[in-house]
């Protein structure tokens, strides 16, 4: 089945307007103007309306950096919330207010990628709706830690995956704002941790991944979506522990198909497999393609 998702109470975050190759969004009180490689449509709104509105506009120098320009006074740092919520059962009390440092990097990202809210409420359900007193939860190429988070929050024994130290600690500034402990942080290449992981035979009930189209580990070791995508997937599911698991797989790349992700994991014939992208919905009903993604649970 072939689904579409995109966040319907992040109150938060607000895709205002996109197009041009640009994306006009807000994130808590700040509004920032970003390149946007999928937004290859007409702005509704033109850029003076865009710069009026905006606080802050990111200047690309190359494919992967630029700076920030300044159009109002606004911080550099400042925080974003997003209630997760156990969405199938409705469960009274079945929630957590989790929260992000936000800041400008010059890689464009402020430090959160709003689209994933669907998967943190897939994750904090899927985690209480197991049986095993405290399931284990793996989150591989972590980034900043939304799902690492969602899945703390609802009991989990978590493990948080990156393979840059500075997102690590930032990820662990999240966990403190959130209200949260215990979650277990490595920053190691994810590829080689899950093939030692499957050595030692150790199991996990959740498991997310995240990869991005390219990447570099702490050594160096280099990472090409297409290349190294099957190997880690191999890998990836000898985890997933035998009576009850779930697992996401997210792919942003451009001509990336949720086709390729559901082959990914057919061969293992999982329950309830839910196939799709995420996206976003602007002001003007434009819908901003962010990804698609595979994701499926196996219950006792």
């Amino acid at each position: 089945m072939i689904l579409s998702f995109t966040p319907t109470r992040f109150s938060d975050y607000e895709l205002i307007d996109c197009g041009n190759f640009l994306k006009l969004e807000r994130f808590g009180t700040v509004i920032t103007i970003r390149p946007e490689p999928q937004a290859v449509w007409d702005a509704s709104m033109n850029m003076a309306e865009w710069e009026k509105r905006a606080h802050v506009k990111f200047v690309s120098k190359s494919s992967s950096s630029g700076t920030w320009q300044k159009l109002k006074n606004s911080p550099d740092q400042w925080q974003l919330k997003y209630e997760i919520r156990n969405l199938p059962t409705g469960q009274a009390g079945a929630k957590h207010e989790i929260q992000f440092r936000l800041g400008l990097t010059s890689f464009k990202h402020v430090g959160v990628f709003p689209e994933q809210a669907v998967n943190w409420d897939y994750i904090f359900s899927s985690v209480k709706g197991l049986r095993t007193p405290q399931p284990k939860f793996l989150n591989l190429f972590a980034y900043t830690g939304g799902a690492s988070l969602a899945a703390r929050a609802a009991g989990a024994d978590t493990t948080h995956l990156d393979s840059i130290k500075q997102v690590v600690t930032w990820a662990k500034e999240n966990m403190e704002l959130s209200k949260l402990d215990n979650i277990r942080w490595i920053v190691e290449d994810a590829l080689k941790f899950v093939k030692r992981e499957v050595k030692r035979g150790n199991k996990y009930h959740g498991i997310i991944l995240d990869p991005p189209a390219f990447g570099h580990g702490p050594d160096g070791e280099k990472w090409k979506l297409e290349d190294n995508i099957n190997e880690m997937m191999k890998n990836v599911l000898q985890l997933l522990h035998d009576e009850e698991h779930f697992l996401i797989l997210n792919a942003y790349s451009l001509g990336f198909s949720s086709l390729i992700l559901e082959n990914l994991v057919q061969h293992i014939k999982p329950q309830n497999l839910e196939i799709g992208e995420l996206y976003l919905e602007d002001n003007f009903k434009k819908k901003l393609p962010l990804g698609a993604f595979a994701r499926f649970r196996k219950t006792k």
